[in-house]
């Protein structure tokens, strides 16, 4: 017998979202490093860009965010994240990997907010 709830139910989706997160952050820092010829901007950039996004995400949309929103907020930060990571693959020329996570991700955002929704 488990002690699982519903609330704490990790499902296909949820499994999607953690990767998506993770690509994102990552193709922050990616971006950072190429979008810039300074060393210094590189750095700057490709440290700083993630650092923001997961400090933003950690405060407002994580299960165990710093501050709670309802779920419009969490919406407009999950929107917020995922189009910076799709616009930085499309200024470094990678328009499909673009669009792919574009799309991926407001699929999994329609489902989740939804679920969300439904939770109260």
């Amino acid at each position: 017998m488990t002690n699982a709830s519903p609330e704490t139910r990790i499902g296909p989706n949820e499994i999607l979202r953690f990767f998506l997160e993770i690509f994102a952050f990552l193709s922050l820092g990616i971006w950072g490093f190429l979008a810039f010829e300074e060393w210094w901007l590189k750095f700057v950039a490709g440290l700083g860009a993630p650092l923001l996004a997961i400090l933003v995400w950690a405060l407002f949309r994580s299960p165990k965010a710093v501050f709670r929103i309802d779920a419009f907020g969490k919406a407009i930060i999950e929107i917020a994240v995922f189009t910076a990571a799709a616009l930085a693959w499309w200024t470094l020329g990678q328009p499909i990997v673009a669009i792919v996570f574009a799309v991926v991700a407001a699929v999994s955002g329609v489902i989740n907010g939804r679920r969300e929704l439904a939770a109260g």
